[in-house]
């Protein structure tokens, strides 16, 4: 059983999440495959289920686990916490921080997608319109596309050439992870449709139409996270 430990002052949930996500990666638990159910990993890790609860939701909104109604939970990716290093998935009022990472995606997005429109190859343009139209397949079929969207926002950091870009692309997944977590496909249209926009500007080499494009689709992302803030208070 998880004892307290006053060296270790992290909550138990962290810890068990942590835990959880080195047996997914070491069994190994492939992705499309099933965990155990709450039951069986609360006697693995010697914790209680609602532990086990919080730990796989934390999992859930890192776009590792998804919970299927009525069947189970699924492995759909095996990114570790490299995928993190700033540790923003451990802020507790993720609204706040949805908040916080649109401000910054809209300080460098826009430039980033300019820079793509100037550096890519028709290679990387290719790729773009490939994951763009992959993405949409799975928004549109129900089923999860996180994974995909953020590949597709990686690919346009590529695209710009810039090391120190690349080095944000963190930040950003980060952003896509909560915020698809927060609205649950609030926004599929208007997703689909910036995304659309970005990669058709981006591929015209339209350098003002893809700083507009990224500027419309954190937009409408901004909003709705602020919609629900009213809400919830």
């Amino acid at each position: 059983m998880y004892q307290s430990d006053k060296k270790n002052k992290r909550p138990l949930g962290e810890r068990i999440e942590d835990e959880l996500m080195k047996y997914i990666l070491q069994e190994p638990v492939e992705p499309g495959r099933k965990i155990p159910n709450e039951y069986e990993l609360a006697e693995r890790f010697g914790v209680g289920r609602s532990t086990i609860r919080e730990a796989v939701k934390g999992l859930v909104s890192r776009g590792i686990l998804e919970v299927r109604r009525g069947s189970g939970t699924y492995v759909i990716n095996t990114n570790t916490l490299a995928e993190d290093p700033l540790g923003l998935g451990r802020i507790e009022d993720k609204y706040k921080m949805a908040l916080d990472l649109f401000e910054v995606r809209l300080m460098i997005e826009p430039e980033i997608a300019a820079l793509a429109c100037k550096n890519a190859s028709e290679k990387e343009l290719d790729r773009l319109k490939r994951l763009c139209n992959e993405t949409e397949q799975l928004y549109r079929g129900g089923h999860n596309h996180i994974s995909k969207d953020i590949e597709f926002h990686t690919c346009i950091a590529q695209c710009s050439k810039n090391q120190v870009v690349e080095t944000l692309v963190p930040v950003i997944n980060t952003a896509v992870y909560t915020f698809a977590n927060l609205t649950h496909r609030l926004l599929k249209e208007e997703t689909l449709e910036t995304h659309r926009a970005i990669t058709d500007a981006i591929c015209k080499r339209d350098s003002v139409g893809a700083r507009c494009a990224m500027m419309m689709h954190l937009t409408y992302n901004r909003q709705t996270i602020m919609k629900l803030l009213e809400e919830r208070d």
